[in-house]
């Protein structure tokens, strides 16, 4: 009987293969004649602890591949929570990545980048030809841990890393100083107040969202369009917080489901489009009126400009 392969859709796959959260990271390398290539990549894996062996993945249609082959070292910088920008630059293809980027040579030329959460400076062990792309495999000779809070990347979207609630409270906890943070000097700190809000109320949102029929770069993505329908990529990818090829599967997300027209560098939101703004919104709404059915209006005034003025300092 002949073995016939199922058609898969590229486009849902990587969807689907975007359930899987992971880091972001941007691997370097420079040859011989001092050619420097960096990619932004999440890849990244580890492989083996004897010998220290880590790997990850470049597309055989990537220019950087020439380097990367002949170069006998590259470094994996894995990427801070605050450097989305290092992300999207080096994700983009540019005649110079470098240019205006500060950054150090590692072992055997390749870059470095500052306040990354760490690196691993490899020499290269292995190519090996899978697919569409060429798997990576390095030997590490040297490492550095600077314990940053890492850039996560999340059904098609950057993320950050935010401890878990451990899920359901004991019925009997022990009277002692610990049993609520949330009345100890712990809680009196707004950041750690911040972090806590947005654990606590993140995954309701990204499920509500997915009843809605929207992954939750789709949702972000509508509700800037209707209010900045003509803002440039770079906008916003600063806005809805996602790299530049997951910011165009969105859109095209949108377009496809009948949400969003684009002629030119013209974008308007359809009628389908508003309807479901209308159904996100009032969600939002609903939520956020449960959220802080105790504030008064004067309080959330305040509350709103606290993260207003919190938004602007980054």
């Amino acid at each position: 009987m002949e073995n016939v392969q199922p058609t898969l859709d590229p486009r849902q796959l990587r969807r689907a293969l975007g359930n899987f959260a992971c880091g972001v990271t941007i691997v370097t390398a420079c040859d011989a004649d001092g050619r420097k290539v960096g990619v932004t990549a999440n890849s990244f894996n580890s492989v083996s602890l004897d010998p220290p062996l880590i790997l990850w993945s470049l597309d055989k249609r990537s220019s950087a591949w020439n380097v990367f082959q002949q170069a006998e070292h590259f470094a994996v910088n894995i990427l801070a929570s605050n450097q989305i920008e290092l992300s999207n630059h080096f994700a983009r293809p540019q005649e110079d990545k470098f240019s205006g980027i500060e950054h150090l040579s590692g072992v055997g030329g390749a870059p470095i980048f500052h306040g990354c959460a760490g690196n691993f400076q490899c020499a290269t062990y292995q190519h090996i030809d899978a697919g569409d792309h060429w798997l990576i495999i390095g030997q590490v000779e040297h490492f550095e841990d600077f314990s940053q809070p890492p850039l996560a990347y999340h059904q098609g979207s950057y993320a950050m890393v935010l401890p878990h609630p451990r899920g359901r409270k004991p019925e009997v906890i022990e009277h002692n100083e610990s049993a609520d943070l949330l009345h100890t000097r712990l809680g009196d700190n707004l950041f750690y107040l911040m972090i806590q809000a947005v654990s606590a109320s993140h995954p309701r949102f990204v499920q509500q969202h997915l009843k809605l029929g929207m992954r939750n770069s789709e949702s972000r993505l509508l509700l800037v369009l209707d209010s900045a329908p003509n803002a440039s990529a770079a906008e916003l990818q600063q806005a809805v917080a996602i790299p530049a090829r997951e910011l165009a599967d969105a859109m095209q997300n949108l377009q496809l489901k009948g949400y969003l027209d684009i002629k030119g560098n013209q974008r308007w939101v359809t009628s389908a489009g508003h309807a479901k703004l209308q159904e996100l919104w009032n969600m939002l709404h609903q939520a956020q009126d449960e959220i802080f059915a105790e504030l008064s209006e004067g309080e959330l005034e305040v509350f709103k400009k606290a993260l207003k003025l919190v938004v602007s300092k980054r």
